[in-house]
């Protein structure tokens, strides 16, 4: 073979090899659960450049030597600082000509001279960190008012299309303000191409300043935008190096529109701002079981995996929600209730970011975030579920009361029906099953078709009403919000059904919360289709009301299942109780829950973690766990 012919094998042979690594390289991103730190339980929107380097010095030094790799500027970073600002004020954003918000220079000193983020990212990546920053779906309403002219980055100059100069009052939906922040960002439509090219031009900055990592608000759940969520991953994905891209903030969230979203980005928040309450910690239970039933974690994402988030960690040194000031106190939750947070958040696979202030970190909230047994579990485990094979006594020498789960039979346990309206994605079957009917009244009404509860309760229904968008003369030219109307409470007049809602409301009265007082505003547009779906012009989320049958925490306890990469299997038990409350599960249920190589026989040999007991070989584990307390178990059954 002459000498031509072996080179040409040669470098055809590398040059495979190169593009295998690059394409192994390019699907890499979020292989694990994300770890790092965030500026938000610790400083809210004002924290300044010094304490953010501070802080990532800290994280550089501790944990990242533990896999914590992100440091992440939270919300705000381009408000001015002064009297009368706060989270939804107006007028004090700093944006460049082009309406992109840029770092308030008063915070941010080095961004002067249009340099943005650079000097920081540049520090953060000097510590060998990754840097990330928070921004708010499509556009400010300031750019807005402003009349911005859009940048198109082809080009480097302002964006023309069909002869003219686009702006962002061209572009810009004053009707999908976000809701919890109306007077600061709102939609860009994304049908445009002025309304892509500004989204392009935002993400590119971002790349040009050395951003890693990009937290996404007011852009899922209730806010649900699929169309710019995949808008800005393909404008990420284009980049010439990774960007983790996270979803927030999940209030309302459910698997079914996690499904649309979860292949566009690597992260996704699936709750309302958790805080150091135990109510918060306790409502992560139902979420996290939901998700990991639907085979979410650790889905195919952007250039990698996706993950559910069940938020970030308010321990150690803190501030309060929606303040205008730095940390101040200590987390509220006691020690067991922190290690249940820890230990929910490992075993369920959820990226880990920590919130407290590291200038003051004490050595017990370091030692339970750096627990290698718990990092273990969330980087490395699998078949991560909910273990519903438990049973709990209610105390020792009390009462033989004995509380099962779902899968047997309950005793002198309170049941109850809960019906709960909620917005899920229009492609789940639970949110068809509207329809239209005439009342006694003589007016149209939408109607959930079936009964609602145990008692067979009439089906709930709203009245049908012309929507007040039609009479708005600014919307009069809006085409796709003809044939739209409001739905109103018969007994509350003055009271729409309204799509951006913060939680899941009980029917068995109208709550303010549920139905808010009737005004112009898309979130109250509904349209009523063909196949059974009543779907919100200000997402195309689709409302669906159901009744949940009885108490899914019956007995207050829990337990999640996993299998490590050594072959071993992880247990939990979660006691949500107040009181103390013995756990107990046989070692052959273990089989029903995790492959059979992992459970080869019907007896153990058992840890518990928190304890650092040795348990021996066992066949029945049994403990009892403090109130808000878990338990950890490392069981080899081979």
């Amino acid at each position: 073979m002459g000498a031509f012919s072996w080179s040409f094998i040669f470098f055809f042979f590398f040059g495979f090899l190169l593009l295998r690594g690059s394409l192994i390289a390019a699907q890499d991103n979020a292989r694990q659960p994300p770890r790092g730190w965030n500026s938000y339980d610790s400083f809210s929107w004002i924290i300044s450049e010094e304490e953010f380097l501070q802080n990532a010095e800290i994280v550089s030094k501790k944990l990242l030597p533990y896999g914590y790799q992100y440091v992440v500027v939270d919300f705000l970073w381009y408000r001015k600082k002064g009297p009368g600002a706060y989270t939804d004020s107006s007028g004090d954003d700093v944006i460049d000509e082009w309406g992109r918000p840029i770092p308030d220079p008063g915070r941010w000193p080095s961004a002067s001279d249009a340099k943005g983020f650079m000097n920081i990212a540049q520090k953060v990546h000097e510590m060998g960190l990754k840097f990330g920053i928070h921004v708010m779906r499509g556009i400010s309403a300031q750019a807005v008012n402003a009349s911005t002219p859009i940048l198109d980055t082809q080009t480097g100059q302002a964006y023309m299309e069909s002869g003219r100069k686009w702006t962002a009052k061209d572009i810009g939906m004053t009707e999908r303000a976000c809701a919890w922040m109306p007077h600061g960002f709102m939609s860009v439509n994304t049908e445009s191409g002025a309304g892509k090219a500004f989204l392009r031009s935002l993400y590119q900055q971002y790349a040009e300043w050395g951003v890693d990592f990009v937290k996404h608000d007011c852009i899922f759940g209730d806010d649900l935008d699929v169309k710019e969520i995949s808008i800005v991953s393909e404008a990420l994905k284009e980049l010439d190096r990774p960007v983790i891209y996270s979803l927030s903030p999940g209030t309302s969230a459910a698997p079914g529109m996690a499904k649309e979203v979860a292949k566009f980005v690597n992260m996704y928040r699936v709750t309302a701002d958790d805080w150091d309450r135990w109510e918060d910690v306790e409502s992560h239970f139902n979420v996290a079981r939901d998700f990991a039933a639907s085979n979410l974690i650790g889905a195919n994402g952007l250039k990698g995996k996706s993950w559910p988030d069940l938020d970030m960690l308010p321990l150690g040194w803190l501030t309060d929600p929606s303040v205008n000031e730095g940390p101040h106190r200590t987390c509220r939750l006691n020690p067991d209730e922190q290690k249940t947070q820890m230990t929910l958040w490992s075993i369920a696979k959820s990226p880990l970011m920590f919130g407290g202030d590291l200038t003051h970190i004490d050595q017990s909230t370091l030692s339970l975030i750096t627990h290698p047994i718990l990092l273990e579990i969330n980087s490395f485990s699998t078949n991560n579920k909910e273990f519903p094979y438990i049973r709990a006594s209610k105390g020792i020498g009390r009462s033989n009361c004995i509380f099962t789960n779902k899968w047997g039979n309950f005793k002198n346990a309170t049941m109850s029906d809960e019906t709960e309206l909620a917005v899920t994605s229009c492609k789940e079957h639970h949110a068809k099953g509207w329809s239209l009917k005439m009342s006694d009244q003589k007016l149209d009404q939408v109607c959930w078709r079936e009964s609602l509860g145990k008692n067979n309760r009439k089906p709930f229904c709203l009245y049908k009403q012309r929507s007040y968008l039609a009479v708005d003369e600014s919307l009069i030219q809006k085409k796709q919000y003809e044939g739209k109307f409001h739905l109103v409470a018969m007994d509350k007049l003055k009271y729409c059904l309204d799509a951006s809602t913060n939680r899941k409301f009980s029917l068995h009265k109208y709550r303010t919360n549920f139905l808010s007082p009737c005004r112009w505003d898309v979130k109250q547009s509904w349209d009523l289709n063909a196949n059974g779906t009543l779907v919100s012009s200000y997402s195309g989320l689709c409302a669906s009301v159901k009744t949940v049958k009885g108490n899914a925490n019956v007995g207050g306890v829990r337990s999640w299942v996993a299998t490590g990469r050594k072959g071993e299997v992880y247990l939990s038990f979660f006691n949500l109780n107040a009181a103390s409350t013995v756990i107990s599960a046989n070692i052959a249920d273990l089989a029903k829950s995790v492959p059979s190589d992992y459970v080869r026989k019907d007896t153990c040999k058992c840890t518990e973690v928190w304890s650092a007991k040795d348990l021996g070989t066992i066949k029945q584990l049994s403990m009892e766990v403090a109130g808000h307390g878990c338990a950890l178990f490392v069981l080899n059954c081979q």
